[in-house]
């Protein structure tokens, strides 16, 4: 249950990112006042995770998943393209972070 919050919360985040980029710098303001909402969310989700898990492991997840997605993303809706080193840093990120899930003995409190 832990992780599918987690997983929730990394989602909301992403998209509230993702509408403060497409708010134009808030020129379109009702995707701004989206993203407020969505990280409200996302951070109260985050909160809960923090109950369960700890607080070095679970941001690790968030934020390298979370950068792992919005780079994803941006891809497809902005297309952004990245350069080696850009690619390569991502599959860092993923890398750690899949680590980080599947063998640390820290993760629950």
């Amino acid at each position: 249950m832990t992780y599918l919050l987690l997983a929730l919360a990394v989602v909301t985040e992403v998209t509230a990112t993702l509408l403060l980029k497409a708010s134009d710098g808030w020129e379109k303001w009702h995707y701004g006042s989206a993203s407020i909402f969505f990280y409200a969310i996302s951070g109260m989700i985050f909160a809960v995770v923090l109950k369960h898990m700890g607080v070095g492991v679970a941001y690790a997840i968030w934020s390298g998943m979370g950068i792992a997605l919005v780079s994803a993303a941006s891809v497809i809706l902005w297309k952004q393209t990245f350069d080696i080193y850009a690619i390569v840093g991502i599959l860092m990120i993923v890398s750690g972070t899949l680590l980080i899930t599947s063998k640390s003995t820290v993760v629950f409190q």
